[in-house]
């Protein structure tokens, strides 16, 4: 059996043409008109992957996302007819992995669910070579918990933050700029913004940051590095 996707989204015509294309792709896909529904389907089917309409006719697309991002670690991408850059920070800040503006071509829709699952089973394949990297005094990245180690506390990582703070700190005083961050993490440089890679790195600084300790470094006009 294939990855399983999970569709939510109230409109008929597009819900069915998301099926018909994904189940085309090889695959199983379920499908929730409403958020009860979708939290309801998240338990039992257990997808892979979340597509995510924003304007559900019960439960705000936000709520939905942190509800199922509370239960599940799995990569929610949120679909919208909004074209407004807020709605899109707002999601990525409270967890969806990637959004898809209406109206859009399913050869995009496929392309981004690609992604996505292809940089969970990188993760996975990763995890299976032990390797603590040492980051600072009193924090490290643990390859096997795919997270942050911080005075012997366990940071959760999202699975692109996991691979930016991987990235950077594999590359210590190495210069990316957003351009190849976006290439580099999310394998696109069309489909994407480069708001998406600001905010990745606001999330990964109040994660793994103080007042004392800074490690991602602003190279301003340029892009980011770590210490």
């Amino acid at each position: 059996m294939g990855n399983k996707i999970l569709v939510v989204e109230d409109d008929n015509s597009i819900r069915e043409m998301l099926t018909f294309a994904l189940e085309m792709e090889g695959f199983t896909v379920d499908i929730s008109k409403n958020g009860i529904e979708a939290l309801k389907k998240n338990n039992e089917f257990e997808p892979n992957l979340v597509l995510l309409d924003l304007m559900l006719p019960d439960i705000n697309g936000f709520e939905i996302c942190k509800k199922i991002q509370q239960e599940r670690d799995i990569p929610v991408i949120m679909v919208t007819a909004k074209n407004d850059i807020v709605d899109k920070v707002l999601g990525l800040e409270i967890g969806a992995d990637d959004y898809i503006t209406k109206p859009f071509h399913i050869k995009e829709v496929i392309a981004r669910v690609n992604k996505s699952l292809q940089r969970i089973n990188k993760t996975i394949k990763i995890e299976n070579e032990s390797h603590i990297i040492e980051m600072g005094k009193e924090i490290y990245i643990d390859e096997d918990g795919r997270c942050a180690i911080k005075n012997g506390i366990e940071i959760s990582l999202r699975p692109k933050e996991y691979e930016m703070l991987y990235l950077l700190a594999t590359n210590k005083g190495k210069v990316f700029s957003r351009e190849q961050l976006l290439d580099k993490i999310w394998s696109y440089d069309y489909f994407g913004e480069l708001r998406t890679v600001d905010v990745h790195v606001r999330r990964l600084r109040a994660k793994i940051e103080d007042d004392e300790n800074k490690y991602i470094e602003t190279v301003f006009g340029v892009g980011y590095k770590m210490r």
